[in-house]
């Protein structure tokens, strides 16, 4: 009886120590975020810790409440913390830098997620851009083929404004040089805010007497301020409007009639390939090794780097049900004060 209690211990002992092990192996996972005022940050988040977590991972992070200056010093933090690899969604991506330096200087991977950080030492993680211009620019140009465009522009600080910009151009700058289409108005919308995105669109109206027939705004925040300015002069609904990201105040739009499109980007899908990034990266994979990464070097400063891009998906009032049905947002959300008869997915 004496032998088997011992060999009974001593496999506990075994098993208490391989237990030790797998913990000493799991890895501290950063991830500086610029802010929560979009909604869809919540969603990433909750989608890059299950992941982290479920790969045995510990997830800590910062939120810099949009402050470039404040992002710096989260990021010192996180690495003081222990961080074995970074993911960091750029408040500005030019002030990012030093932080990425010193963080590549320490040996910790960066992953920059969603937005550029033109650094060959960081691996780039987003959707096509590009694409989802092209997308919102094809919307609201098969709804409005012709007349006077506003372009409400993201964030001067942001390479992915101009990134959805040139897919914009592409789609519009034929009709624009054949005069069918007239600019008639483009600002950057500074930190993305929806109020600033109003104040942007007012000025335009006013400075046009009104004469705006559709605006190619470049996320659902800077929709939705576009779309209370054209509210406050009762042209909501006639003015075909452009969004990104699948918010549920833009897909109720959708299905109100207010908003044409809103590009939808699984943020679900990002923060899961995020952390599994983070993770191979802080084991030591090399950045170009990772699985689906590829070369790119369409930045601005033509850095390559590598990448990888998730595939977007437009919503329009005709295929609300893609939403609905991949559980992103319930029917009730979507379908909120529409009237009955008005968009087929509310009935």
């Amino acid at each position: 009886m004496r032998k088997i209690t011992t060999a009974l211990v001593a496999g506990f002992a075994v098993s208490v120590a391989l237990s030790s092990a797998a913990l000493a192996e799991g890895r501290t996972i950063g991830v500086s975020w610029s802010n929560f005022q979009e909604e869809r940050w919540k969603t990433d988040e909750a989608a890059m810790q299950t992941q982290i977590e479920a790969d045995g991972n510990t997830y800590i992070s910062a939120d810099a409440q949009s402050s470039a200056a404040k992002q710096l010093t989260d990021v010192e933090a996180l690495i003081a913390q222990g961080a074995d690899a970074l993911i960091i969604l750029a408040q500005d991506a030019s002030a990012i830098g030093p932080a990425v330096e010193k963080a590549v200087a320490e040996g910790i991977p960066v992953v920059g997620y969603d937005r550029l950080i033109e650094n060959p030492n960081a691996f780039y993680l987003t959707f096509d851009n590009k694409e989802v211009g092209r997308m919102q620019a094809r919307a609201v140009y098969e709804a409005q083929p012709e007349g006077n465009y506003a372009f409400i522009k993201g964030s001067s600080a942001d390479p992915n404004a101009d990134f959805l910009f040139s897919g914009q151009m592409e789609v519009l700058q034929e009709a624009i040089d054949s005069g069918k289409i007239k600019n008639v108005g483009e600002a950057y919308t500074d930190g993305w805010l929806p109020a600033n995105a109003q104040k942007n669109m007012e000025q335009i109206l006013t400075s046009n007497n009104n004469e705006v027939d559709a605006v190619v705004a470049s996320n659902d925040g800077t929709a939705g301020g576009a779309i209370a300015a054209l509210e406050a002069q009762g042209m909501a609904g006639s003015v075909p409007v452009s969004g990104q990201d699948g918010d549920h105040a833009a897909l109720n739009r959708i299905a109100k009639g207010t908003q044409t499109v809103s590009v939808w980007k699984d943020a679900r899908e990002l923060g899961k390939a995020a952390a599994q990034i983070a993770d191979q990266l802080a084991a030591g994979t090399a950045m170009d090794e990772v699985e689906g990464a590829t070369a790119w070097s369409d930045g601005p400063n033509g850095v390559e780097m590598n990448a990888i891009f998730l595939k977007p998906v437009p919503i329009t009032r005709d295929n609300l049900d893609v939403v609905i049905d991949a559980g992103w947002v319930s029917k009730d959300v979507v379908c909120q004060g529409v009237e009955p008869g008005s968009a087929e997915v509310c009935g």
